[in-house]
């Protein structure tokens, strides 16, 4: 049986896909996940480096594949992705 028949196709929200940034960026950056604001930048506000982002988008993959097949973030999208608003949107945009 493919692995694509277990994943389920349940709509993932705005405020799911908020909340789980939320938490992932707390884990990888040590941050408290309330503190995460949609406006916070990765790199000036919550001091991510790229090792970070790189691992933080790996999650992000992790995660959200489970819930929906084949869900990847583009490389060339990725200097584009500033703050955690940026993500959300796009995130939001790719599930939809």
């Amino acid at each position: 049986m493919p692995a694509e028949t277990h994943v389920t196709n349940n709509p993932i929200s705005r405020d799911d896909v908020i909340a789980l940034l939320r938490d992932q960026v707390g884990e990888i950056l040590e941050v408290d996940p309330d503190s995460v604001e949609l406006t916070s930048a990765f790199v000036e506000d919550l001091g991510a480096d790229e090792l970070a982002l790189i691992e933080l988008v790996e999650a992000l993959e992790g995660e959200l594949g489970e819930r929906s097949v084949g869900f990847h973030v583009d490389d060339e999208d990725l200097e584009d992705l500033r703050t955690v608003g940026d993500v959300v949107d796009y995130i939001v945009a790719k599930l939809a």
